[in-house]
């Protein structure tokens, strides 16, 4: 009798975060997160001191600043994403794989691989805020540079490190 190893039976938490209707909850809750950030940074980095005005300042970035990082967010997933699918066909062991979709503390190589996505969402956020969200309106660039890393340290996906067997019996 043929085995059959099904290796995706669960499917994981933070790939739920971009399907209907967890969508809307998951932009709803960066909306809020990065609205807090985006205000915390206009008075951390003193943006009044360079003429623009908080309702300006948020107005003009809250919506690129959720954008840009949805967008950041689905590049990480996406390579959590392939390499939880299709792992098997890079010849990743089966106990990685696990760790990526279940549990990435199972498996100290699935702690580095979530790592790796979250920093490469990270490094993404700070560019788009850097180079195209801010750039028109911060133009000291080492206030611009502070105020891209605070809101892409804060705003990197972290819950990609939540186990999903958490949520699932």
């Amino acid at each position: 009798m043929k085995q059959i190893k099904l290796y995706n039976i669960f499917f994981p938490i933070w790939l739920l975060m971009f399907f209907p209707p967890v969508v809307l909850i998951t932009i709803a809750g960066n909306f809020i997160i990065d609205s807090l950030v985006v205000t915390a940074c206009y008075y951390a980095f003193k943006l009044a001191d360079m003429q623009i005005d908080l309702k300006t300042f948020y107005k003009k970035s809250i919506f690129k600043v959720l954008g840009y990082g949805f967008l950041a967010d689905i590049a990480g997933a996406a390579i959590l994403f392939v390499l939880g699918i299709w792992g098997d066909s890079f010849g990743l062991p089966y106990e990685l794989i696990s760790g990526i979709n279940l549990d990435p503390f199972s498996h100290p190589l699935a702690v580095v691989t979530i790592i790796f996505s979250i920093m490469v969402s990270a490094v993404l956020i700070f560019v788009f805020n850097y180079k195209f969200t801010f750039s028109r309106y911060i133009k000291e660039r080492k206030v611009r540079l502070k105020t891209a890393v605070t809101i892409a340290i804060l705003t990197m996906p972290w819950t990609f490190l939540l186990p999903t067997k958490w949520f699932y019996r």
